[in-house]
């Protein structure tokens, strides 16, 4: 039951993130595929994971789509625009 429950949980957590993350976006005018890159792979490694657990399918292939996932998130994250720190 809990596993359902953090399931559930993990869903919602996730469609009020991109929510925030696409309205933040188009507030700072960002726009482009490259800088979108290292949001959209953080959000498949958390999807690629819950399916792996709900299957129980946890073994190489997950995890080599993980870390993959996160390389390309973090080699993307060089086109992420700089924020002004305000004074």
């Amino acid at each position: 039951m809990s596993t359902v429950f953090l399931s559930i949980l993990l869903i919602i957590a996730m469609i009020f993130s991109v929510l925030f993350t696409l309205k933040r976006r188009k507030k700072e005018s960002v726009n482009g595929i490259k800088t979108f890159v290292p949001s959209l792979c953080f959000y498949l490694i958390a999807i690629v994971n819950m399916i792996a657990y709900w299957l129980n399918f946890i073994g190489v292939v997950s995890w080599t789509l993980t870390v993959l996932l996160l390389l390309t998130g973090a080699y993307f994250t060089k086109y992420l625009p700089v924020t002004q720190a305000k004074a």
